[in-house]
C-alpha cells in the first residue's frame, strides 16, 4: 500500500480506508463496493467542476461528452493501470488466477473506491488533486475496440437520450472470406460507418468511428 500511496502522491491518515478500497468482493465482506458507490459520485462531481473551470466556452453538450469520456470504465482502468493498482488489490486466488488484477472492470471499480477513500480521508480538495495529477486528457483515453458499442451508447444516453441503431449496409467477398460494412445512426442520422470480417466487428468499427468523430467535434 505504501508504494500506491507514493504513486498517488497522497499519504493516508487512515490507511484502513485505502485497504478497504483495495479489497475485491472475492476477498471477504469488508470489500470496496460501498466505496465504489461513493467514488462514482465524487468523480462525477469533481470532473464536472474541473471541466466547468477549464472549458469556459464549452456548452453543456460538449462538457457532458468530455465528462463521459473521463469517467468511463476505460479511463478509470487506464489510471489504475498507470498506478499499478492491480498489484495492490486484495482478492482470492481464484480471481487472481483468472486475470482479476488486469480486468478493466475490476480496476475501474477499485479506482472509484480509491477516490472515495481519499475523499473520506482528506476531503474534496485532496481527491481533486489526485484527479488533476493522474487523469488522462479526453483524447488520450484508450477504449478497447470491443467496447466501442457500449461506449457509444453510454455517451449518447448519458442524459437520457436515444440509443444508436446499427445496420449492415454492404458486404463483399466470397462466403468464406466476407467483409461486412455497418452504419451507426442516431434518430435516422448516420454518424459513421465501419468494416469487419463479421457483422459484430463491423458494428464495433462503426461505433469506434462515431466516437472518434464526436470526440473531434468536442
Amino acid at each position: 500500500m505504501h508504494n500506491l500511496m507514493k504513486a498517488l502522491g497522497y499519504e493516508f491518515r487512515n490507511p484502513a480506508l485505502l485497504r478497504q478500497a483495495l479489497t475485491h468482493p472475492s476477498y471477504g465482506p469488508e470489500d470496496n463496493q460501498r466505496l465504489e458507490f461513493l467514488g462514482d459520485a465524487v468523480l462525477q462531481y469533481l470532473m464536472s467542476d474541473i471541466l466547468y473551470a477549464s472549458h469556459p466556452r464549452d456548452r453543456e453538450g460538449q462538457m457532458t461528452h468530455l465528462r463521459a469520456l473521463l469517467v468511463c470504465e476505460a479511463a478509470l482502468a487506464q489510471v489504475a493501470t498507470s498506478l499499478n493498482v492491480g498489484e495492490a488489490l486484495r482478492m482470492d486466488k481464484g480471481e487472481a488466477l483468472t486475470g482479476g488484477r488486469e480486468k478493466p472492470s475490476v480496476l475501474a471499480d477499485a479506482m472509484e473506491a480509491i477516490l472515495a477513500a481519499i475523499y473520506l480521508d482528506g476531503g474534496l480538495d485532496a481527491a481533486r488533486e489526485v484527479i488533476r495529477r493522474h487523469w488522462p486528457r479526453p483524447e488520450d483515453v484508450r477504449r478497447p475496440m470491443q467496447d466501442s458499442k457500449g461506449a457509444l451508447q453510454e455517451l449518447l444516453q448519458k442524459d437520457g437520450g436515444p440509443a444508436p441503431t446499427y445496420a449492415i449496409v454492404a458486404q463483399e467477398g466470397p462466403p468464406h472470406d466476407r467483409t461486412f460494412e455497418a452504419s451507426v445512426s442516431l434518430e435516422g442520422t448516420e454518424l459513421a460507418r465501419g468494416k469487419g470480417k463479421t457483422k459484430q466487428k463491423a458494428q464495433q468499427a462503426a461505433a469506434l468511428a462515431a466516437l472518434e468523430k464526436l470526440q473531434a467535434k468536442a
